[in-house]
């Protein structure tokens, strides 16, 4: 048995199975169709082969998920900032800054742990038994028992063990939409097919493992196990995929290691200027240090977890599950979206769409439209030639398709069981692959009537008629056909059926003798139809700049059909097959995928290629997707969307956001919390870098002016806690910017301080260091003895006043509502009360350095800052008005993510 001992684990990995006839695998696996393996050679392979399961990749524990939750770079820092904050004295702040480090990790390694359970999921798919031909007897034995050359029994509801080539198919069909996108029940055949390079949704003689046989019977012979499978492929490409950082995560990582090492640099200056001028070391360290603990936004990554999940809360009660918080975020940078059709822009439910009876198409039918004698046979053969059923509960046993006839005559009143009382089936030829036919033959009248359906092209030659009203005109075939072609070109699944009458049974049934001399009745389309809100959703994420593609192992004619009912194709636009795709290079398909918006019969791992090669040229992908064929490309999508009704584990464990009514719709409400979330944590920068810069440039510019060092490094370290703390996560409940959902994506490659906010941090920080300079300046010059206070409450306040006009980035603080957001209304209303309360509460005096203000100087102190406000109300004045902080144009924009695409992509 040389061949077989060396072909199950390298050799049968090369061979085309589906262009080999029966008999010629059996003889490369030296195996018997009626016998199956030996028992002893089963054991033989099964040692060398290995156990017919899917294997895990090697896993991180939950200690090591748990540490790298600390090797982030911010995270880093504000470890080091919270044990400097312990060391000069100030423990509630190291306290505070170490409780929002742990409550980041622990989020992240929730995610994380539920993330890695995709591989557990994948194995539920195997059968856990499986009936086998060993030694010419039928046994039951372990589906992980399986090897290449076994033979494989297969019965309607079975879970399919192992890749097989089928031996024998009687009229077995198999349900593949987790493996291929097919969204009907595959029809299944036993000969050899030609073409090598066949998609796997077309080896009609192939049974893959994870499959189910939903009618009929067959038996194969295993050609594949374990990881060998094409569900084996796919575990691979799941393991071996790493996934992307998202955009937040790089942000935010630039963010703080720019932050963290400019405040190494101002804490540097700061002691080394201070101790030049004569101050003391010990007094300069702190305040350096101070300075340097301030200028870190430690608040950030608290803001960032509780906007993500907030977001995450709100979406999960508008059927949008987030597994992944920072997925939240990164819906708002996405550009394309990649989604599987069945299921997800359809119902997933075969519905008849077009009859063409009585000399001409129907779309709509009525009782008026069943009278003639052509529709009345037709909805008849509907019925009767039909081994679909309804329950009494309304449950729809069957296949899909003939589910679909069934619904036709019941909108006429006709119940298949009623039918079936006035005209029992007597008889019937079984549908195969071969014929492309079925006929059932039922008594009526004292005679039997035949109603034979199947493909039109075998049909049609077999009609010597066709039924017109009442009256047999003869047949034109080729008008039949072309408008067959027309149909089948618009996406509808095609049936045609004709009908003879018969004195008795005849004898014998054969079909070369029952179906011939046949009288068409008509042709029957069906699809499955896009989900009525998926229009307007594709609407609505195209007036969003986002552009939706359809990625499906379905036929090309149905995918593009479903996609130009959807608005997704234009003009320009293309469809591609992935036998298409197979030929492009990489470089040639690149550059043309921002062009096709039908990719039609892909594989798995097309389908990761077609995500890459849209982040290759710069773009941000959403993949949306249900089964098991799915789950790679989830993964290495920067945005993973899964099924939660009709998704298969996989899917859903693979994923980053997961629709709870499998609504494509919903993905829009997606994409609008995360844009808001985002707008949000960018205010949030905003406002707290607004701030710090303020407090630097008063300690460091009032020294070089010749003036006291303005704040003490507990009043600097104050100010910091309590205007980054409650009013800085007050902005991450506030509503989303009224165009949100008109504008284009951010661009990937986008920075946090675009579109005017490095401007802005640093005019409005220059501003409130020039008003604490000049209060400091004015107090002295009065001869006040609290100009240490003053200027501790000008800076505080200032901010407090900057946080409530940055609210919207463009519209007024009066338009959007003062009390519009309660929550910061609140948190700036307590942070004036804590104020207070340090400059006149004698037991904080003595902590605080502070004093109380006179009702003159408390006025100033109160009014001052208000020039805040008024200046960034000005600001978005001028930026409604298009005189600053413009956005590039597209040329522009298309240029920076060109280069941004050239660049290296870094992976989690």
């Amino acid at each position: 048995m040389t061949a077989a001992r060396s072909a199950p684990s390298r050799e049968t990995a090369s061979v085309h199975w589906h262009c080999l006839s029966p008999e010629d695998v059996s003889l490369r696996l030296e195996s018997s169709r009626d016998r199956g393996l030996p028992g002893a050679e089963a054991a033989r392979r099964l040692a060398r082969c290995g156990a017919n399961e899917i294997r895990e990749a090697e896993r991180r524990g939950p200690w090591r998920m748990l540490l790298d939750q600390f090797t982030d770079f911010m995270i880093i820092v504000l470890m080091v900032a919270a044990v400097i904050s312990g060391a000069i004295g100030e423990p509630q702040d190291a306290i505070a800054i170490l409780v929002i480090v742990l409550l980041n990790a622990m989020i992240g390694f929730i995610q994380e742990y539920r993330a890695e359970r995709a591989m557990v999921a994948l194995k539920k798919l195997a059968a856990a038994t499986a009936r086998v031909l060993r030694d010419g007897a039928v046994s039951e034995v372990p589906a992980a028992a399986l090897v290449p050359g076994d033979v494989v029994l297969l019965d309607a509801g079975g879970v399919v063990p192992a890749d097989l080539r089928l031996l024998e198919a009687v009229a077995l069909h198999t349900e593949e939409a987790a493996l291929t996108g097919e969204s009907t029940p595959v029809e299944k055949q036993v000969a050899a097919l030609s073409d090598p390079e066949l998609p796997v949704g077309d080896r009609r003689n192939m049974a893959y493992k994870g499959t189910v046989a939903t009618y009929g019977r067959g038996r194969g012979v295993v050609v594949a196990t374990g990881m060998q499978t094409e569900l084996g492929k796919i575990a691979a490409l799941l393991a071996q995929e790493p996934g992307v950082r998202t955009p937040l995560q790089r942000r935010l990582e630039q963010f703080g290691r720019r932050v963290a090492i400019a405040a190494l640099a101002i804490c540097a200056f700061v002691f080394a200027f201070g101790v030049l001028r004569g101050e003391p070391p010990v007094l300069m360290f702190l305040t350096a240090v101070s300075l340097a603990v301030a200028a870190i936004p430690e608040a950030l990554p608290a803001v960032v977890t509780i906007s993500l999940a907030l977001g995450a809360y709100k979406m999960v009660r508008r059927n949008a599950l987030i597994r992944r918080l920072p997925a939240v975020e990164t819906l708002g940078s996405v550009t394309f979206i990649c989604s599987d059709k069945t299921g997800t822009l359809t119902r997933n439910r075969m519905r008849v769409e077009e009859i063409h009876a009585d000399g001409r198409p129907w779309r709509e039918w009525d009782g008026g439209s069943a009278r003639s004698e052509s529709w009345r046979l037709l909805l008849q053969a509907m019925a009767l030639n039909n081994d679909a059923s309804v329950l009494e509960d309304g449950r729809e046993i069957g296949d899909p398709t003939e589910v679909a006839l069934l619904a036709v005559p019941a909108v006429h009143g006709l119940s298949k069981a009623g039918l079936e009382s006035q005209m029992p089936r007597v008889a019937e030829l079984p549908f195969d692959s071969e014929r492309k036919c079925m006929t059932t033959l039922h008594r009526r009248d004292g005679g039997v009537i035949a109603f034979t359906k199947g493909a039109p092209e075998r049909l049609v030659e077999k009609c010597v008629a066709v039924l017109n009203g009442a009256e047999q005109m003869p047949v034109q075939a080729d008008v039949i056909l072309a408008q067959a072609e027309r149909m089948a070109h618009d996406g509808l699944r095609v049936i045609a059926f004709a009908f003879r009458v018969w004195p008795v049974v005849p004898a014998p049934l054969k079909p070369e003798q029952v179906e011939a001399g046949l009288v068409l009745l008509g042709l029957v389309g069906m699809i499955d139809p896009p989900r009525p809100e998926a229009r307007e959703a594709v609407a609505v994420c195209k007036a969003a700049g986002i552009t939706p593609v359809i990625v499906t192992g379905d036929h090309p004619a149905t995918a593009k059909a479903i996609a130009a009912r959807l608005g997704i194709m234009e003009e320009g636009t293309r469809v591609i097959t992935g036998r298409e795709l197979a030929r492009l290079g990489a470089e040639e398909f690149a550059a043309q995928v921002r062009d096709i918006r039908v990719y039609a019969r892909v594989d798995p791992a097309q389908k990761i290629r077609i995500v890459e090669a849209l982040q290759s040229r710069g773009e941000f992908v959403a993949m949306t997707g249900d089964g098991v064929n799915d789950a790679p490309a989830l993964k290495r999508a920067e945005i993973g969307i899964a099924m939660g009704r009709i998704g298969t584990d996989v899917a859903r464990e693979a994923s980053h956001v997961v629709l709870l009514d499998d609504n494509f719709a919903t993905i829009v409400t997606a994409v609008r919390e995360g844009r808001r979330i985002y707008d949000n944590i960018r205010k949030f920068v905003r406002f707290v870098m607004g701030g710090n810069t303020g407090e630097i440039v008063t300690i460091l510019v009032a020294p070089l002016l010749g003036l006291p060092l303005p704040l003490l490094p507990i009043q600097i370290l104050w100010v910091n806690l309590a205007t980054d703390g409650l009013p800085g996560l007050a902005l991450a409940v506030e509503r989303e910017e009224p165009a949100v959902m008109r504008r284009a994506p951010r661009p990937p490659h986008e920075s946090i301080f675009a579109h005017g906010i490095w401007q802005h941090i640093l005019w409005v920080g220059l501003l409130m260091g020039a008003l604490s300079i000049y209060t400091q300046w004015w107090a002295i010059e009065r001869g006040s003895q609290h100009w240490q206070t003053m200027v501790f409450t000008v800076l505080a306040l200032s901010q407090m006043y900057h946080v409530l006009a940055i609210r919207s980035e463009r519209e007024s603080t009066f338009a959007i509502g003062c009390f519009s957001n309660p929550a910061l209304l609140g948190a700036v209303l307590l942070t004036f009360g804590l104020q207070l309360a340090i400059i006149y509460v004698p037991a904080l005096q003595p902590i605080f350095k502070s004093g109380a203000l006179s009702a003159e100087e408390l006025a100033f102190s109160v009014l001052l800052p208000s020039l805040v406000f008024v200046g960034v109300e000005i600001e978005k004045w001028m930026i409604r008005k298009g005189w600053i902080y413009r956005a590039p144009g597209p040329a522009i924009q298309r240029g920076r993510a060109a280069r941004c695409a050239a660049e290296p992509r870094r992976h989690d």
